[in-house]
């Protein structure tokens, strides 16, 4: 499905039904919109992994523009900015009151900004593995020099000098680092995850290469304005978001739970799924507003 907003069109898929039997009533569940990482990623990653957290809430998945299946356009506005716009512009679009919002990644980074602009858009607020500030850069880059291999460590000078400018070259990025983002990672069912996906290198190079707004961004002075019951979920071997990330962004929402999972990575829902998928439907069932 696709939703004509702003000055772009992004792509959408909804996933379980938002109004079900119950007894002697039909019962409307919670909607929750599922963000992608990247830049440079799209949804199809979170399939069918978070599939499961359909029984509990209806989830919303969408590309940001320009990624997957959004449209294309002007790279300049592939920013964090415009995503945080496009995502309240698709809530708006689809007649949505406030929803569950589940980040991943640079997704987490898109929701912590869209709920401090948006605090009344939003009922729960699940950041997962990500950041506040561009700071998580240079812990990436000594966490690759103290554990990397030689190649790890060449794929990802490209990435922050902004060489990896084709796709053939972002795949062989990720096939490199599998496993640091994943400690259980599994390179066969990974190829077929990315096959299933798209990449966008225009998206990558815009937020990481030198200038790129990942190295400049900073939400920390606007963390205080969020007022949704907030979850915070980091990898303790996490290499690109490493938990003091997490720790961080607790310490600056008011009344946030964080958990770190101790047996994972940047992946959580790789190395720990069952887990990952129990913290969430838990949070959404006994956390709420105050």
């Amino acid at each position: 499905m696709r939703a004509r907003i702003r000055d772009t069109e992004i792509y959408f898929d909804v996933e379980g039904a938002g109004l079900v039997a119950d007894g002697k009533r039909m019962r409307e569940k919670p909607v929750a919109f599922i963000i992608h990482g990247g830049p440079g990623g799209d949804h199809t990653g979170f399939k069918p992994g978070m599939s499961p957290l359909a029984e509990k809430m209806q989830l919303v998945y969408f590309d940001h523009r320009g990624h997957g299946r959004s449209a294309k356009g002007d790279v300049g506005k592939y920013t964090l900015d415009e995503n945080v716009e496009d995502m309240e512009a698709l809530r708006l679009h689809l007649g949505l009151g406030p929803i569950v919002s589940i980040g991943t990644s640079y997704g987490g980074m898109v929701a912590q900004a869209h709920a401090a602009r948006y605090p009344k858009s939003i009922s729960h607020l699940v950041l997962i593995v990500t950041a506040a500030h561009f700071g998580f850069n240079s812990r990436a880059r000594q966490i690759v020099a103290e554990r990397g291999t030689p190649e790890q460590k060449k794929v990802c000078d490209d990435l922050w000098a902004g060489k990896l400018d084709t796709v053939e070259k972002m795949r062989h990025f990720y096939d490199v680092m599998g496993p640091m983002y994943s400690r259980k990672f599994d390179p066969a069912a990974a190829a077929i995850s990315r096959e299933r996906g798209t990449l966008t290198p225009e998206a990558t190079l815009k937020a990481f290469a030198p200038g790129g707004f990942l190295q400049s961004y900073d939400l920390r002075p606007e963390l205080k304005n969020i007022t949704a019951p907030t979850l915070i979920l980091a990898g303790r071997h996490d290499w690109i978001c490493a938990p003091e990330f997490s720790e961080e962004i607790h310490r600056l929402i008011p009344g946030s739970d964080l958990r770190i999972f101790e047996e994972s990575s940047h992946s959580i829902r790789g190395d720990e799924p069952q887990a990952l998928l129990d913290a969430i439907a838990g949070f959404i069932v006994y956390r709420s507003r105050k």
